[in-house]
């Protein structure tokens, strides 16, 4: 791996997107920061976390505080994952495996994407050998194929994955009028190295059908796919871009292990709530016990506080990381999880959280 110096003067993620927006290409920003048509949803994701305030309490016992907690049966030593972002050689030449060993000498979780541009066995290795580290978790979309679903599958499985995310926000991709704008191509010697690069052609429309509705959707994943995911592998299952209630109610009608508060970061629909707004509802809607996530706008340590409190059981995120990528590979990633991880224990012990078990509602 490349070593890098971290810019002087980087001490927050704030810092870090702004460096790496003089570090990165217009098309690679085009696409790592950019968001859906007028981007409403990318902007309200953070400010809705800002907006929450806190309550502190005072003059509490924290000795022996800690940012441990339970997840899918593992204890991590923090609740911060690494959400699934696509492509990241785009960002930095040692990509995923940059995150990869970021995340493992940092204890934290990472979810890797089908559209991965780096091999799923690789970036498994490099979390495995690390002792210690957190929990590897492998994305997966739907693929038109069963069997092609099926291959991803028993790779992770045999990579030594530990559970599936499914992401289920996206039958198509959102109206991303920066990325049109600019023009947005991959650059040469990058790709989803998971998925074929020349896909079957689509089959010919008739006159006056969609080639959205007609061609596209019709191999979109609908509740019975998750049914069928469920039933051909071992693996836990979570899914990934819930908003609604009654979606979040479904999964746990299906035993999910796992549901995820996601709006696909801004990427997909825009004028969706922001994934702080959606939280707290879903987790009013469960009467079972259902692991929440959440993602969408986490910046600071606070933010990840809020979310525990607002009943998540842990974060991921996306865009941070990619930017800590951008500035200084596996270093800046490790930073930007530190920073965090530093900011989550300083918010804790100035609201009177001994352990986040501490954090509920009423701090808000």
């Amino acid at each position: 791996m490349k070593l890098q110096a971290i810019a002087t003067g980087i001490v927050s993620l704030a810092d870090h997107e702004a460096h790496a927006r003089t570090t990165l290409d217009a098309n690679a920003w085009s696409y790592f920061g950019g968001g859906a048509a007028d981007e409403l949803t990318l902007r309200a994701n953070a400010r809705a976390w800002a907006h929450i305030g806190l309550l502190p309490r005072v003059l509490r016992p924290l000795a022996g505080g800690h940012t441990r907690v339970r997840l899918l049966g593992r204890e991590l030593a923090h609740p911060i994952l690494l959400a699934p972002v696509a492509w990241q050689c785009m960002a930095h030449p040692d990509g995923e495996a940059a995150s990869a060993m970021a995340a493992a000498a940092q204890q934290a979780g990472l979810v890797l994407s089908t559209q991965s541009s780096t091999p799923m066995e690789d970036v498994a290795a490099l979390v495995r050998a690390t002792p210690g580290h957190g929990p590897l978790w492998f994305q997966l979309y739907v693929q038109p194929d069963r069997g092609r679903s099926i291959e991803l599958v028993r790779r992770a499985e045999a990579a030594g994955y530990e559970a599936l995310v499914l992401t289920v926000d996206a039958p198509v991709h959102g109206a991303r009028d920066r990325e049109r704008r600019q023009g947005f191509r991959l650059p040469p010697g990058v790709r989803a190295v998971h998925l074929p690069e020349n896909p079957p052609a689509a089959a010919p429309l008739r006159p006056g059908q969609s080639a959205l509705f007609d061609g596209l959707l019709q191999t979109a994943p609908t509740w019975d796919d998750v049914a069928w995911l469920q039933s051909v592998t071992h693996l836990p299952l979570l899914i990934k871009g819930v908003l609604h209630p009654r979606d979040a109610q479904q999964a746990a009608s299906l035993q999910l292990a796992g549901v995820i508060v996601s709006n696909h970061c801004g990427r997909t629909l825009d004028t969706t709530p922001a994934t702080a707004w959606a939280l707290p509802r879903i987790a009013d809607a469960l009467q079972v016990d259902v692991t929440l996530l959440v993602d969408g706008g986490i910046r600071r340590g606070t933010d990840v506080l809020k979310a525990i409190a607002l009943g998540a059981s842990a974060v991921l995120v996306g865009r941070p990381i990619v930017f800590g990528l951008a500035n200084a590979g596996a270093q800046g990633v490790a930073h930007v999880l530190r920073l965090l991880r530093d900011e989550l224990e300083i918010a804790m012990a100035l609201t009177g959280c001994r352990t986040l078990a501490d954090a509920g509602a009423d701090m808000l």
